[in-house]
């Protein structure tokens, strides 16, 4: 009879080696040893060694520094997509003038020198192909280490994938493997890289994935069209978007822009080109300039982004993100597109405690809330499910501390904040909050359930909704209740820019569409008399409310930044001022109604002088007010109240 044996599980693999934090270079030191792409070359290195390592062929004709990787391929020849060999013998040197009585004999060599192992089937090098130099930029032959070499989903020459529970690679199984310093192992699947003591990714090397074009033309071409202003647009996209929308690490992305590393994401840095040419006509170092090809520069980052999306990395979501800010071009299929390329480099998961520089943590949670708004908002907009399900989300809402710029180790102590930058993080904060809240309210009277289950309440429809109403205006008084002082509307100084606008619209649309949905359930018919008159006049409330909102907007609010769904909130205002006015029980309601939607529409269209981006919302009116017309008559106490109601339709305003 066989005898039972007891499997033990199989132990977790203890919880990854930190990441070593990234340190800027010092200037004065030459060695490969301040790199920190090369850790598994130091390990090697002997100290104090008096010659630096031998470069391969490719890198010793450029003359370039020879950064070696663990595919034991240069990144240089990588990029260049050419063999990385070691087979020529080394050029003479040419020796100045009074420099000729030193000697470079082999002979004097220190036998301390750690050489690289030559392959053992060494073939002849391919021709060059290198790329045209892209114009006024620094080679990468000149570049030094920059703070994305030790990144998860930012590194310039790989790509991750977040391993879910459910694939066929198990956790426990992947723990088995022999990890490197980097808390990396191969696999037939990749490099597999573990950030936690279960969550793992898989990555690859960019040239793996082979696309249709390269990423070299295409920044030569957004070059060509931003001509020598791109410094310029860079400066104005930082000082006027990202306070507002700070999903991109400032200092890691000058740090590379301002040494000569011109190699970004495509899509990314023609977005925030195509975001800062809306400040163009305001900006004195570029006004006076004839402005670039906005179609071509849209064209060619739209075309970009579809590749680079095949590569997934932080910089797609972020470009893509960027897209969607502007005028009348959010997109649904874009935003899911989104929604699942953040869920591939685990937007979705909380990296608090991941083996991750600290700064890509931060910017991590900065940019998955940036996604969850943009497929929420988006879901409102197009009236769509939303793709963010909230029991797949652990995401902590991010506090100041997650803001911090710097690309140390620990916090900046103490920094001096640009009070316009504060107030910028502290709306978009609030932002989130709000997003929340308007979430569930998509999910209590819009989502498919929802609207079944009041069907079937018949006459009791209006019952259920304002029971179910109650405790989200409850949560909607309390977030405006404790709206921070520099989110109020009065909270600005002349003629500085302050983007408050966006968060107060949408605290509108987010009340107007619950009084929509009460509204929409009311039946003059059946409904008690008393409660239809308590739901207009709550409902008659907030469009006034809404409707003052928008007159007191001032140049300083209409110039700054506003968020996407901005055009389509100032139309939602529109639309329920026009369900108020067709649900009206006689004409002195409705010409009541008219007269306000008339007045909204000339105050959005002055408005729309200042930012242009409102003509979205007065289009969505004007359709709007020829759907008025078809109004069925309704009973007049008045002969004037009839005669101005007919002059308003007839307008079409």
């Amino acid at each position: 009879m066989a005898t039972a044996m007891a499997v033990p599980p199989l132990a977790p693999r203890p919880s990854p080696r930190p990441i070593a934090a990234w340190t800027p270079p010092k200037h004065h030191m030459e060695g490969k040893e301040n790199r920190p792409a090369l850790k598994q070359l130091q390990q090697t290195a002997q100290p104090n060694r008096p010659r630096r390592e031998r470069p391969c062929d490719g890198c010793r004709r450029r003359k370039s520094k020879c950064v070696l990787q663990e595919s034991k391929k240069c990144v240089l020849c990588e990029f260049h997509k050419q063999d990385c060999t070691f087979v020529e013998n080394a050029q003479p040197r040419k020796r100045k003038a009074d420099d000729g009585m030193k000697s470079d004999s082999p002979a004097k060599k220190s036998p301390a020198v750690t050489q690289r192992p030559l392959p053992p089937a060494p073939t002849p090098p391919r021709p060059k192909t290198e790329s045209a130099p892209l114009v006024g930029v620094v080679q990468p032959s000149m570049r030094k280490p920059f703070a994305v070499d030790e990144t998860l989903s930012l590194q310039r020459h790989r790509h991750c994938k977040y391993l879910g529970q459910t694939t066929a690679l198990d956790a426990s199984l992947i723990g088995l493997g022999n990890f490197n310093d980097k808390n990396e192992t191969e696999s037939r699947v990749g490099t597999l890289r573990q950030v936690t003591g279960s969550e793992y990714f898989s990555t690859h090397a960019d040239a793996d994935v082979q696309i249709p074009d390269d990423e070299a033309r295409a920044l030569a071409e957004i070059e060509q069209v931003v001509g020598p202003h791109g410094s310029a647009l860079i400066d104005i996209y930082f000082r006027n978007v990202h306070p507002s929308y700070p999903i991109i690490q400032k200092r890691a992305f000058l740090d590379r822009h301002q040494h000569g590393d011109r190699r970004f994401n495509p899509p990314l840095l023609a977005a925030m080109y195509l975001l800062a040419l809306a400040w163009w006509d305001q900006d004195p170092a570029v006004s006076s300039h004839s402005k670039p090809d906005v179609e071509k520069l849209e064209y060619i980052a739209i075309t970009s982004l579809t590749i680079s999306m095949q590569r997934p990395k932080i910089s797609a979501v972020q470009a893509g993100l960027l897209l969607l800010q502007r005028p009348k071009s959010s997109t649904w299929t874009l935003t899911v597109q989104l929604v699942a390329l953040g869920q591939d480099i685990g937007l979705h998961l909380d990296c608090s405690d991941w083996s991750i520089p600290r700064w890509e943590t931060l910017l991590r949670k900065r940019l998955a809330w940036a996604l969850y708004m943009q497929d929420k908002w988006s879901a409102v907009m197009h009236g769509r499910p939303s793709h963010i399900n909230g029991a797949d989300w652990n995401v902590s809402a991010p506090t100041e501390e997650d803001f911090d710029e710097s690309i140390d180790p620990l916090p900046t102590p103490s920094e001096d904040v640009d009070p316009q930058v504060s107030k910028g993080r502290i709306v978009f904060m609030q932002m989130i909050s709000l997003t929340n809240i308007m979430a569930e309210v998509c999910d209590t009277f819009y989502s498919e359930k929802a609207k079944a289950e009041y069907t079937s309440a018949g006459r009791y429809a209006t019952q259920l909704v304002l029971n179910r109403a109650k405790p989200v205006q409850l949560k909607l008084k309390e977030w405006f209740a404790k709206l921070p002082t520099d989110c109020k509307m009065d909270s600005f100084t002349p003629g500085q820019l302050s983007s408050q606008g966006y968060l107060h619209l949408a605290y509108f649309a987010t009340e107007i569409s619950i009084h929509r949905r009460i509204v929409q359930s009311l039946d003059p018919a059946t409904s008690d008399p008393y409660m239809l008159y308590i739901c207009r006049s709550a409902a008659k409330t907030r469009l006034i409310s809404a409707l003052d909102f928008v007159n007191r907007l001032k140049p300083e609010h209409l110039d700054a930044f506003w968020y996407f769904a901005s055009a389509s909130n100032f139309a939602l205002v529109g639309t329920f001022g026009a369900l108020l006015m067709a649900t009206s029980p006689g004409k002195e309601e409705a010409y009541f109604y008219a007269c306000r939607l008339n007045e909204f529409k000339w105050t959005l269209t002055v408005s729309g002088k200042k930012a242009v981006w409102i003509h979205g919302a007065l289009e969505m009116l004007d359709a709007t007010s020829e759907m008025l017309r078809r109004l069925p008559e309704k009973p007049s106490a008045t002969p004037t109240s009839e005669l101005h109601l007919r002059e308003f339709l007839g307008s079409g305003s």
